[in-house]
């Protein structure tokens, strides 16, 4: 390529198509995904220390986690809906004030001092990251040429690995903090990066509220022909009927968590959970499914979920975030119980920062290769390779094992934003009410730390990885088929040997 070529190729990733460049804009946006990269850093170790402080089992501290991804799951709905309401712009600024309220929240919450009341502010945060996720991340991607929307997405996201990187040091910082006799402080000591986070949050929106946010709109590659005009609508394919179906079981699994979670405050007798979550999922799902079956034919060429490839999207990072927040949560666990040398919580809340650096630098580096080559095949070698560095800690191979869930986080960097690019692709302004449902699906973070802590608790810490290793063979399938999904041989249209 003619280097003058190449460096205005460089040059034009940031200019929308009537010359403006946005680059001020991209990394104001990108400052969100530090934000909420931070929050999400802090509740793992949040996770460990609440296991010591209540005498916690691994399974029954995973309600932290189930805590945070159900905000995301209860509010990605309605995130999405005045996202398309209020634009860009009204859904960030609506996302910030709602994690400013959750920070805020943790002031009576350490007066209260129960478990519930901390729940109940990483509830309500994950509830305002919902917004901003689902405006930012979909933003990100029309900021500029198409061919450059998975790079943009995953550079705005290594500011989220930067986040993920501080967060577990503010934890350790805080939940382990200790007095002169040596006594935990943690729990009175918790509120105090929350409010910090209220504050800093206070301060964006004003700024947003005053920036140039344009509201850009983009080209729906499947919903209209080159002269604007409304394709007819086909019927959907049975292929593309039978994913809608999977994403209702998953769907199903979800609800029947929630009513678990419920059904936990008055009987904490683990004993009954499985067989409740079970009545309930199945329950949900026959409600769902015969609602599936009368609307059916409903779903034709004009819906999204008519495209195998944003359908398969919502199941593939359901899989994703569930295998991510496993590892994430158990990591504490994991280094002080099965490395090699003796490791404390503290210890180990600092090489959690170390993990999230080698998720920052793949993050950087997956961008670079996905300027060379085609996004989804980059997902699945990923995916791939993290199938053998589970498989590679579940054998408990001493330091090889603990080396492998190092690079483990180095190859999950780049699977939800690139996920999320993939699923958008060609959706146009279709991609805001879809960008809602990749976010939903990240209720995935919520159920499967639930299964990996009791596989933990009854087999050991390394044999839990199993869970991680089923879930990252679907992100890899999905790198794999991503061009038979969508019709198309390269995230821009482009063949994979071509590169973009």
């Amino acid at each position: 390529m003619n280097p003058a070529n190449n460096s205005k190729s460089k040059e034009s990733m940031f200019v929308l198509p009537d010359g403006r460049n946005v680059l001020v804009t991209f990394l104001l946006t990108s400052s969100l995904f530090l934000l909420w990269g931070f929050c999400n850093g802090m509740i793992d170790v949040m996770d460990k220390h609440f296991q010591e402080e209540l005498h916690l089992t691994l399974s029954q501290s995973a309600w932290v986690q189930f805590a945070h991804y159900l905000g995301y799951f209860l509010m990605a709905l309605p995130a999405g809906w005045l996202a398309s309401k209020l634009g860009y712009k009204g859904g960030i600024i609506g996302g910030l004030l709602m994690v400013a309220a959750g920070g805020l929240w943790f002031i009576p919450a350490t007066q209260i001092a129960a478990f519930w009341a901390f729940l109940f502010g990483v509830c309500l945060i994950a509830a305002g990251l919902t917004f901003l996720e689902t405006v930012a991340n979909p933003y990100t991607t029309v900021l500029g040429p198409k061919q450059y929307a998975a790079t943009r997405i995953n550079l705005a996201q290594a500011c989220n690995g930067i986040g993920w990187v501080f967060g577990p040091m503010a934890g350790a910082a805080f939940f382990y903090s200790t007095d002169a006799q040596g006594r935990s402080t943690g729990a009175e000591t918790l509120w105090i990066p929350y409010v910090a986070i209220a504050g800093i949050v206070i301060i964006l929106a004003v700024v947003f509220w005053f920036a140039d946010v344009p509201d850009v709109k983009t080209e729906d590659t499947y919903h209209v022909n080159p002269d604007d005009t409304v394709l007819p609508a086909a019927p959907a394919s049975p292929s593309a009927l039978l994913l809608v179906w999977l994403n209702l079981v998953v769907l199903s699994a979800s609800f029947g968590m929630i009513v678990t979670a419920i059904a936990t405050i008055f009987d904490r007798d683990e004993s009954h959970v499985l067989w409740i979550f079970l009545g309930s999922s199945l329950l949900t799902l026959l409600i769902l499914s015969g609602r599936f079956a009368a609307r059916a034919k409903q779903i034709d060429g004009h819906s999204i979920w008519s495209h195998p490839h944003f359908s398969s999207a919502t199941l593939t990072q359901f899989f994703y975030v569930a295998a991510q927040s496993g590892i994430f949560a158990y990591f504490i666990n994991y280094m002080t119980s099965e490395a090699p040398v003796k490791i404390t919580n503290a210890q180990a809340s600092q090489l959690a920062s170390v993990g999230f650096i080698c998720f920052l630098v793949g993050r950087f580096i997956g961008a670079g290769l996905m300027k060379k080559f085609p996004a989804h095949a980059v997902l699945g070698l990923f995916g791939f390779a993290n199938v053998l560095m589970c498989a590679l800690v579940f054998l408990r191979l001493g330091w090889v094992s603990t080396v492998a869930v190092f690079a483990a986080y180095f190859f999950m960097s780049i699977m939800f934003p690139t996920i999320f690019a993939l699923g958008i692709f060609g959706l146009g302004e279709r991609a805001k009410r879809a960008s809602a449902y990749i976010v939903m699906a990240i209720m995935g973070g919520a159920i499967m730390p639930k299964l990996m802590g009791h596989v933990c608790d009854v087999y050991g810490v390394s044999h839990g990885f199993i869970v991680p290793l089923i879930c990252f063979l679907a992100v890899a399938a999905y790198g794999l088929f991503w061009s038979r999904l969508s019709g198309s041989e390269g995230v821009i249209g482009v063949a994979p040997t071509k590169g973009h």
